[in-house]
């Protein structure tokens, strides 16, 4: 009866939002005060409802409920009951269901929050939003309903994906979808812009927390993912620009550039068309990250679905948003005023430096994920594209922006001292250069261009560091001043420090471990000793054991430094019961130096001897601590008055516009 009521509640998800596109569409048109004010209840009804349905699903996963057909597609009665909670989402169906549920969180929090907003403008932001829900709605009703009932029932469940049963794969989807769907409220926020015909700084301050909200949860979505593909797929790598990495990725390159863009418009009235074109856009490849994912156009480890007539749909709603929100940003362009002017050396025009890299990194990221789809449409010829392409086109694109990234906050509004400001970051300068030198010395290898890298992921974590120094007046004021002048820095002020150094930890993390890892692959028999990054790792065999689920070989290897006994590294290998599939656990001892990574293979034949990998990962846990840091600072920006929803005070709020 759950299940009924789950599956009923869904349906009625879809005539409220049909009513909320419509109604308060409509109203805003005539200035209708009633039917503007439709909008906040439908919002928050859609959320409940979407709400009911997911737990409705919930308990059937957690009951074992294998009636339901997507339970017993993808659960299992001895699974763990983390994975059988996971298991929700960790399929087509349910991961659609808590897409539209983010995507009526994030509507109704607009409502609840959004009472800054002038009616008219926030009648039409949840009318573009629900229209959103509406069609994705309809793709989970008509496609991919996850109520679907099975008779007879099987007596028991296929099991979910083992490598899906990770903990990290537990958070890792709602992490990211939030940061996926988040830009929907920056693509309804534009939309409602253009046919309400303003666009103005306000504008760039209403839109600009829901884009940061995105970007950050969209940011740690993305570094828990590389951690679970670094400790779970057990090839020793973090990153391996795989199509649906980079469908993540790419939404993440643009929403950075709409979030910096957004800053020149509030503070300068600047960049009001591109600044909407890229909200249009950001949310675009969050929609061609779904076709990628769902449609079985692109294989990778991450797709969830093969199905033809799911792509098609999907392609569909592809088309209409980003089709219609270009038509209508194509009408609209040449009404807006351009704002003010600034030279090209400024903090706007590090602003535009950054957005130009940025876009482009994006459009290189596009062109070599879908290359081989059309050559393969086109010729039927089919090529994959992988890190070479990737390393050789995005790398270079960073240098510069992260040259600048130091610049932009300590050079002025309109008119900057580039020569000034040099003068400024000689401290990070030098201190870049020293720690470049210490990297050549300390690991005398890799490749030349190493120690650079190194240098520039210091520069501007030092360039952070000296933006906060002179804005406190680190050793040129009293340090009562100092504290007082810490005390006040906006906490903006603060999230944006901290992003930025996180950028540069994370780096310094990617130079250390492409250029500098060490990799051993051999036999070993027990008793033999492997030498990887200053460690000796001794085999000391592999003994069968029985998990919750699973079977599993368990290899040991004591780990030595100096002589000195370490640790005991317990890598191994399982055979899933429901499905039959066998997965890779690696075994890791991790420090700030570098991890020992090791990895146990096949047995070769009749012998003792195993198939065995060995890496040395140098720094490689700053990549995943610089973009928790750059989530904090996300975070901490949030909590800045001027960037909070809902400021200013109600006592700000517009007056309603009376009904015709």
């Amino acid at each position: 009866m759950i299940v009924e009521f789950g599956h009923f509640a869904l349906i009625l998800a879809v005539m409220v939002a049909a009513f909320q596109m419509i109604v308060p569409f409509a109203g805003a048109r005539r200035r209708d005060v009633r039917m503007m004010n439709t909008a906040e209840p439908a919002a928050i009804s859609q959320l409940i409802l979407l709400a009911i349905a997911f737990v409705a699903l919930m308990h059937a996963y957690v009951t074992s409920d294998f009636s339901v057909a997507n339970v017993a597609a993808n659960s299992h009665s001895t699974k763990p009951m983390i994975y059988k909670i996971s298991g929700v989402w960790g399929n087509h169906e349910g991961s659609m269901l808590l897409w539209v549920l983010i995507l009526a969180l994030f509507g109704a929090a607009v409502a609840l929050f959004g009472n800054n907003l002038p009616p008219t403008l926030k009648a039409t932001v949840l009318a573009v939003q629900a229209s959103v829900a509406l069609a994705f709605l309809l793709f989970i009703v008509m496609t991919s309903d996850p109520f679907l009932r099975l008779d007879p029932a099987p007596a028991d469940g296929r099991g979910l994906n083992p490598i899906l049963q990770d903990p990290a794969l537990a958070f890792h989807p709602p992490f990211l979808y939030i940061g996926y769907v988040g830009f929907s409220i920056a693509f309804s926020f534009a939309i409602a812009a253009l046919i309400e015909g303003r666009i103005d700084a306000a504008w760039a301050r209403w839109v600009r927390p829901w884009t940061l909200a995105a970007w950050m949860f969209l940011t740690i979505g993305i570094a828990m993912g590389s951690w679970w593909a670094y400790y779970e797929l057990g090839w020793g790598g973090w990153w391996f620009w795989d199509p649906v990495e980079n469908a993540s990725f790419m939404p993440w390159l643009a929403g950075t550039a709409l979030l910096h863009s957004a800053l020149v418009m509030e503070k300068r009235e600047a960049l009001k068309v591109w600044t909407v074109l890229l909200a249009i856009l950001t949310f675009s490849l969050s929609l061609m990250g779904a076709f990628i994912v769902r449609s079985g156009v692109l294989t990778s480890v991450h797709s969830f679905a093969v199905d033809p007539e799911r792509g098609v749909f999907i392609l569909g709603i592809l088309v209409l948003f980003t089709g219609g929100g270009l038509a209508l940003f194509a009408t609209r362009a040449h009404e807006m005023r351009t704002g003010g002017l600034f030279q090209p050396i400024s903090r706007e025009g590090t602003l535009v430096f950054n957005n130009l890299l940025l876009v482009t990194a994006t459009a290189t990221v596009l062109i070599g994920t879908l290359y081989p789809l059309v050559l393969e449409g086109v010729t039927g010829e089919k090529i994959s594209v992988g890190p070479p392409f990737f390393n050789m086109t995005f790398g270079p694109l960073m240098i510069p922006l992260l040259l600048a990234l130091p610049y932009g906050p300590l050079l002025a509004w309109k008119r900057g001292d580039l020569v000034g400001v040099t003068q400024r970051l000689v401290f990070a300068i030098a201190g870049a250069l020293l720690l470049a030198a210490l990297a050549y010395a300390a690991f005398n290898r890799g490749p030349s261009l190493a120690p650079f890298g190194i240098a520039l992921g210091a520069f501007v974590m030092l360039g952070a560091i000296t933006e906060w120094a002179l804005r406190v007046k680190l050793g040129s004021a009293p340090s009562d001043e100092v504290i007082r002048r810490a005390k006040n820095l906006p906490r903006s002020q603060y999230g944006t420090l901290l992003a930025h150094f996180g950028v540069g930890l994370m780096v310094i993390g990617i130079v250390g471990t492409t250029a500098y890892q060490e990799e051993r692959i051999l036999l070993m028999k027990p008793g033999e000793t492997v030498t990887v990054g200053g460690y000796d790792a001794t085999f000391k065999g592999v003994k069968a054991e029985k998990g919750p689920n699973y079977m599993e070989d368990i290899a040991s290897f004591e780990i030595t430094r100096g002589g000195e006994v370490l640790t005991t590294l317990l890598p191994s290998k399982r055979l899933y019961d429901a499905p039959p599939q066998p997965t890779t656990e690696s075994g890791i001892l991790a420090s700030w130096r570098g991890d020992l990574y090791v990895v146990i293979g096949d047995p070769q034949g009749d012998t003792t001897a195993y198939a065995v990998r060995a890496y040395f990962n140098p720094l490689v846990r700053f990549i995943w601590l610089g973009a928790l840091i750059m989530f904090i600072g996300g975070g901490i920006s949030l909590t800045d008055r001027r960037l909070r929803v809902g400021a200013p005070v109600k006592s700000r709020r517009a007056a309603p516009v009376p009904a015709e």
